[in-house]
């Protein structure tokens, strides 16, 4: 369990750019045996979005933001071990973000709720080129393709990349996320069939947990 105390002081931690102690509450909190999707639901994302929220609103600085998301990058290598614990479905997602974005983190964490829930994620990165990544699908064969977007303004590379997945594999499910719906966006998404938009880390959870 995450209290707000904790969280508090994890993100006064992790705002000041204290990496060691950040990484010391982690590692203390999975010794605990702490549930991994309570450690990215509740801390990891919940204190991205609030660092999100600050910058947006000029409350802290763009290499505040980059330092924060550096630092919790580095804090989900922590966790790895952990990943592959559970019992393997021989499921494949590739996730990957789109064209011209180039926040990853939110891409791994969701690879990441995969594994966890046993499926072979396939985690391509940052601004993965369109054909790049319609190759890596054709190859791998994957159940299920995950698409990122943090910056709105980065919508039109999403839209065109869900529009060539579905000319080239009509058939595969997609879901895509990401801060960049905060601003709209859901609904041109939503019109693609086989293709979901989620908010969150749990909506994510209960969707594969349904699957």
């Amino acid at each position: 369990m995450i209290t707000d105390l904790l969280y508090q002081e994890y993100l006064s931690l992790l705002l000041n750019g204290k990496r060691d102690a950040c990484s010391r509450m982690v590692q203390a909190l999975i010794d605990k045996n702490i549930d991994i999707k309570t450690l990215y639901t509740d801390l990891f994302q919940k204190s991205l979005y609030e660092v999100g929220k600050l910058w947006e609103f000029n409350k802290i600085t763009v290499a505040r933001e980059h330092l924060v998301t550096a630092i919790t990058e580095g804090l989900l290598n922590l966790v790895y071990p952990k990943l592959f614990l559970g019992k393997r479905t021989h499921k494949k997602a590739v996730i990957s973000c789109a064209a011209n974005e180039f926040h990853q983190i939110g891409g791994k964490m969701v690879a990441d709720m995969f594994e966890i829930q046993g499926w072979d994620a396939h985690f391509l990165g940052a601004n993965m080129p369109l054909d790049q990544m319609l190759h890596y699908i054709d190859e791998v064969k994957p159940d299920l393709l995950g698409l990122s977007l943090s910056v709105y303004f980065n919508m039109p590379s999403l839209i065109k990349g869900i529009e060539a997945v579905k000319t080239n594999f009509k058939n595969l499910d997609i879901v895509v996320g990401g801060q960049a719906f905060n601003w709209g966006g859901m609904d041109k998404v939503k019109s693609y069939p086989n293709t979901v938009c989620i908010r969150s880390l749990v909506e994510l959870d209960h969707m594969i947990t349904v699957e």
